[in-house]
């Protein structure tokens, strides 16, 4: 499976729980919707991915990358300390210079 380099490593810091790398794939002004709450910014993502950590304890695993022009969606099953675990999530992602602009994740 071709995942971006970003991608990648930014599976690689949830899976370690390594918060503030995971935030540090971001761009400054990125955004984040998830569970409908929106989140700009690194620093309210890093707070984010901190809080949904220490509550989920959430681990990736790839399932398939789709490219798109505009927009890519990264296929992953995901498991953790929530309700339904695993599920499969679909995380819609903007990469702008090795950066993630966007974020959208859905069920």
């Amino acid at each position: 499976m071709n995942i971006p380099q970003v991608m990648a490593a930014l599976v690689r810091a949830q899976n370690n729980f390594d918060c503030v790398s995971y935030a540090n794939f971001f761009s400054e002004t990125a955004l984040i919707v998830d569970e409908s709450n929106t989140y700009r910014g690194r620093k309210e993502i890093e707070n984010w991915i901190v809080a949904a950590n220490e509550q989920y304890k959430t681990v990736m695993k790839p399932l398939s990358y789709k490219k798109g022009e505009t927009e890519s969606i990264l296929k992953a099953v995901v498991s953790g300390n929530f309700t339904g675990s695993p599920v499969v999530l679909f995380y819609h992602v903007r990469i702008v210079n090795e950066q993630v602009q966007s974020l959208k994740i859905t069920g």
